[in-house]
């Protein structure tokens, strides 16, 4: 396997850590705007709810987010920094629909101790300054003047331990308000006024000390009153320049909070509990505080309001929710606040599993996502499920299509053509599907195609001729057909057109009235015709202006209706012939779709004012022929393309998306929208016509399953059919003291319904959770490590590893052995069993020592480590990952009972997450949000080479990976490129899916060529550099990221405009060519 890997996102980051509201794209409009720790989007308020309008990476994490209007301009800015003291200031072009930087800079101070509470940026309400705090003991400032930001510098800063820090409203000079702790644990508020002249902090209005020792939020309150609410855990305190009141409340922990007006603010705390904060005022003064919880919502890291008692809350731990709030009591909640939307967040993923539930050959995985009563198990599944309502066994179908009943409501008849006959399906009174016939209808020929026709009638095409039927009588009205001797080859219709191939070459149009079909022009086509479309796009929905046909010369013509004259003509070369093409209209762009007997895809965008066709793009979608067809779903317009690997294709901000459908093969669709099937689709394989639902049309489908409580990790039984999940929660006891209680739950993989439940002890946690088979036994255990953690150990000294068995839907403890120590971890190890036991490894067998009883049994160890966190295992070689000493190659020798080192990282990495690539190549994550491969030297000529893991990649993810899995969230053909290509799966704690794939040593040298060029075309957000970004960086040391290519960036060469493609197509060189980078990245795609 080669060392070089393919990193890139399924999942983008789900939890919210910034949030604010402005008018940025309009002066008119509404804006929210949500940082989601590496990406920024945009969204417009709208009276249908929030729009999306941009969605685009930031290269860095996000550490501040405002919006502010400095004087002179229309619309607000947006101030934004990152973790690696880079900032920058954006605006919104109308114009191009694009983020524009503004201004951009570098805070990094050459000497410094980094701020232990993270870094703070503030913009002043007047827009004189903006306010960052970086380092323990200063202050930087960045003056603003005329709207221009100024060169920045520092202001020496005598708190050291600064907790919060804002700008105060109504001061005649930027003055800032400090919550800080002292050495002795004490916390204060100190305010200071900034002379932007002078470089220094001259006294400020007001300052308290010895504040409530929880207090976490400083909130300022706009003029007139001015001044600060401080939020602690028991007391909440308003204090300004001439007067402090006091407000008591139960003890709990504020995480955000959100202005409503002057004198309103809503609070949430790290449980969900919204409260809402008025400010009672007398005069210009604040008389009192009122406090009063109004509803339960996720637990909020943000908070905006947005207009109309609407507000966004954005979620670290919990699905972001948009909240309506009212002023009566809501029965049904108990509460003011409603849940208008919820947006999933499966941040953060401490675990997850990859399994096949529905035995399709396509993973599917399942996460520990949440936190406390937001805990959750998200199952997350690639492409788009059918949802089976009935299937019928046919074979042998040739085309399907459905026809409307007399009220043009619903679909009454399924109509399947066969050779030499066509079938008519009706729903009878029963509400089942049975065959009928309408006499009208040649139900002794092969239908072509059928369709609704205007007038209420109904069109049948065969290779003998056209029939116009009365929708009402089933009578046959008028009929068309070629000269004697002639036949139709291909038909396609609308409502009021019809266009035919007749002998092959020979292009008819044919106009239908009311009971009568009338030819209107023909024409010689220069070679054989394989395809037509004539479905109305643009304004005219009723009738077509164009006609679209798929030739045998391998061209697309367009020709002109009525006049059949020559619109505009495409080659698509190659040697395979077009055998589907379609008009499609998604957001108002109008394409044309031309589908391969190869399983190849064309997309043109259809240019009518220059009477062409543009943006050519090809994608592979399937290796046998594609029959497209539109349909309708949620009110929206999607193509179906039915092949060997079925896709539905539509659109999103302009963008064609394809999402594979979960089924094997798809030969025909129809859209069936009836009382007993509504919003369905009859979809027809070789061998069965299946009618169902289609899932909601989006690349990943996300299903929750919530628990009410933290879960920790997760395993599958395929025995057994079950989940368990390690959960935590807390109770609170009698004396009010609160505990963390540990449960092992058994869930059915099914309905994920609670089955069983096994409590664990007084002070004892689960810490590992692995379902194997031991020995030579057939039957399936989890196997649980726990650890007993005491108030007065630093570490844990005692532990259990338990051994259950499902039997009838209840667990059973079968065996129980006590380590001393904590069990981080546990491996199935050819029949035995790995346990990381503190800082020692551990290899246990599974012994029988009577019938039917079984012991386990410590046979080896390996020590020598700090604490053995993380451990995978391949064949008797054990790879362990080290709370601080990085990775450890071990190796088990059976002939001398012993586990022996073979190789070692020795970087000091703090890890999070190891893998085996295969028998020399290894993975790591640690952290400092960086991913690291090493590469064992077997061969080398010296001991100490051999004893040394040699890195040989390293890159900076900028996310917290806490597990890896092999796996594949898509359906990997044997037949395919990609099918060869091994990839693994990770989640982060920001709720990210990822893929790291294993390339061959040629496309990492291509995609290495595109990402340079790429990134000399195409320049990041606010000005900020991808290689600076991506550079393996910790306390330690920087690098140069190697060895492994960004996906993300990769794949966003899809969405560049033709011209700037071109531009990065040549900056490669021969023999690169835009269709063969596309080819390429597309086939990338398909791996996630």
């Amino acid at each position: 396997m080669s060392c070089a890997n393919y990193v890139v996102t399924a999942h983008k980051p789900s939890h919210v850590t910034h949030t604010c509201v402005g008018a940025f794209t309009s002066p008119n409009e509404t804006n929210l705007v949500v940082g989601k720790g590496t990406r920024v989007e945009i969204h417009l308020l709208t009276p249908q709810g929030l729009q999306p309008i941009v969605d685009v990476p930031i290269y860095g994490r996000i550490t501040a987010l405002e919006l502010f209007r400095p004087k002179g301009e229309e619309k607000d800015l947006l101030f934004l920094t990152i973790e690696r003291y880079k900032f920058c200031v954006l605006s919104y072009d109308e114009n191009n629909g694009e983020i524009t930087t503004r201004a951009k800079g570098d805070v990094q101070d050459k000497i410094g101790k980094p701020a232990d509470n993270g870094q703070i940026g503030i913009v002043d309400p007047e827009c004189r300054m903006i306010g960052l705090h970086l380092y323990d003991g200063t202050f930087k400032v960045i003056p603003i003047e005329n709207g221009e930001l100024q060169e920045s510098y520092n202001i020496r800063l005598e708190e050291l331990m600064v907790i919060d820090i804002v700008f105060l409203h109504g001061c005649d000079k930027p003055t800032i308000a400090v919550l800080y702790q002292d050495t002795k644990l004490h916390r204060h508020v100190k305010t200071y006024k900034v002379m932007l002249r002078e470089k220094e902090f001259a006294e400020g209005p007001w300052d308290r000390h010895n504040l409530d020792e929880g207090a976490g939020i400083l909130i300022p309150v706009p003029a007139p009153l001015g001044g600060a609410l401080v939020v602690g855990e028991q007391k909440i305190l308003y204090v300004n320049e001439e007067t402090s009141v006091e407000k008591m409340m139960e003890q709990t922990v504020t995480r955000a909070y959100g202005q409503l007006d002057t004198a309103r603010y809503l609070l949430s705390d790290y449980l969900g509990t919204m409260s809402l904060l008025v400010l009672e005022v007398n005069g210009n003064r604040v008389s009192s505080i009122k406090l009063d919880p109004i509803g339960k919502t996720s637990a909020a890291n943000t908070l905006s309001y947005l207009n109309n008692g609407v507000v966004f809350l954005g979620s670290s731990y919990g699905d972001s929710q948009l909240i309506q709030l009212h002023s009566d009591l809501i029965p049904e909640t108990g509460g003011y606040v409603e849940v208008l939307e919820s947006f999933p967040n499966l941040g953060p993923i401490v675990d997850f599993c990859c399994v096949d539930l529905e035995n399709q050959g396509q993973s599917q995985i399942v996460t520990c996502s949440g936190a406390l009563k937001d805990g959750s198990l998200r199952l997350v599944r690639n492409g788009i499920g059918i949802n089976e309502q009935a299937t019928v066994d046919l074979t042998g179908i040739k085309g399907m299509w459905s026809l409307l009943d007399e009220g043009m409501e619903n679909d009454k008849y399924l109509v399947v053509s066969f050779v030499g006959e066509t079938r008519m399906l009706a729903l009878n009174e029963a509400e089942e599907l049975d065959e009928t016939t309408i006499p009208g209808f040649d139900g002794e020929s092969q239908s072509i195609l059928c369709m609704n026709a205007c007038h209420n009638q109904l069109l049948q095409v065969t290779a003998k001729e056209a029939r116009l039927i009365d929708a009402s009588t089933g009578s046959l009205l008028c009929s068309w057909g070629p000269a004697h001797g002639s036949h139709i080859n291909v038909a396609s219709a609308n409502a009021t057109q019809i266009v035919l191939a007749v002998n092959g070459n020979s292009l008819v149009y044919v106009e239908v009235g009311k009971s009568v079909l009338k030819e209107v022009g023909s024409t010689a086509m220069e070679a054989e015709i394989s395809c037509l479309d004539v479905t109305p796009c643009g304004t005219d929905q009723e009738k077509s202006q164009i006609v679209a046909a798929g030739m045998w010369n391998m061209k697309v013509t367009l020709l002109a209706l009525p006049s059949l004259s020559l619109y505009c003509e495409e080659a698509l070369g190659g040697e395979v012939i077009p055998r589907s093409v379609l008009f499609a209209e998604f957001e108002e762009v109008v394409y044309l779709l031309s589908a391969l007997g190869d399983g190849q895809l064309f997309s043109f965008v259809l240019d009518h004012k220059g009477r062409c066709l543009k943006d050519r793009k090809k994608v592979s979608l399937g290796t046998q022929p594609i029959s497209l067809k539109s349909f309708k779903s949620s009110g929206s317009m999607h193509v179906f393309a039915a092949s060997d690997r079925p896709t539905v294709i539509y659109s999103s901000n302009k963008k064609l998306l394809y999402s594979n459908v979960n089924l094997k093969e798809v030969n025909f669709m129809a859209s069936f929208n009836c009382k007993s099937f509504p919003d369905s689709l009859a979809i027809a394989s070789e061998n069965m016509l299946t009618i169902g639902t289609i899932d909601e049309i989006q690349k990943l489908h996300i299903r929750t399953i919530p628990l009410g409580e933290q879960p920790r990790r997760i395993a599958h039984q395929e025995s057994s059919r079950t989940f368990m999940v390690i959960t935590a929660k807390f109770l609170t006891d009698e004396a009010g003291d609160t505990n963390e209680q540990y449960d092992l739950v058994l869930l059915n993989d099914q309905g994920f319904d609670i089955i069983d439940r096994f409590n664990l002890g007084e002070c004892e946690s689960a810490c590992a959770l692995v379902s194997c088979s031991l020995a030579d036994s057939m039957a399936e255990y989890y196997v649980v490590g726990t650890a007993f953690s005491y108030p007065h150990e630093q570490e844990p000294g005692k532990g259990r590893i338990l051994i259950l068995m499902v039997d009838n839907g209840k667990l059973s403890l079968v065996f129980e052995a006590e380590t001393a120590g904590a069990v981080y971890n546990l491996n199935p190890f050819n029949g035995k069993l790995v346990a990381g036991v503190n800082s020692r490894l551990n290899l246990y067998t599974w012994n029988e020592i009577e019938q039917g009883k079984f012991q386990l049994k410590e046979e080896c160890s390996h020590t020598g480590h700090i604490l053995v966190l993380y451990v995978q295992t391949r064949g008797d070689f054990i790879l362990v990952g080290d709370l601080m000493k990085s990775i450890t190659l071990l190796i088990y020798k059976p002939e001398e009972n012993a586990i022996v080192e073979l190789a070692r990282d020795n970087s000091a990495n703090w890890m999070t997450a190891v893998e085996i690539l295969d028998e020399d190549i290894y993975l790591g994550a640690e952290n400092c949000y960086n991913l690291f491969c090493a590469r064992r030297n077997a061969d080398a000529a010296t001991d100490e080479e051999r004893q040394r893991l040699e890195i040989v990649g390293e890159f900076h993810l900028g996310d917290f990976v806490n597990r890896f899995r092999h796996g594949s969230l898509v359906m990997k053909l044997p037949d395919t490129e990609q099918a060869e290509i091994p990839t693994v799966i990770f989640c982060t704690v920001n709720g990210v899916i990822g893929i790291v794939a294993s390339l061959s040593e040629g496309l990492y040298r291509m995609l290495e060529q595109l990402q340079q060029c790429m990134n000399q075309v195409i320049k990041g957000v606010g000005g900020f550099s991808h290689s600076d970004w991506r550079s393996f960086q910790n306390e330690r040391r920087s690098a140069l990221a190697r060895g492994f290519i960004d996906g993300d960036l990769i794949e966003s060469f899809t969405d560049l405009r033709r011209d700037k493609m071109e531009e990065v197509v040549a900056l490669m060189g021969k023999p690169f060519t835009v269709e063969k980078v596309l080819l390429t990245v597309e086939e990338l795609q398909r791996l996630h």
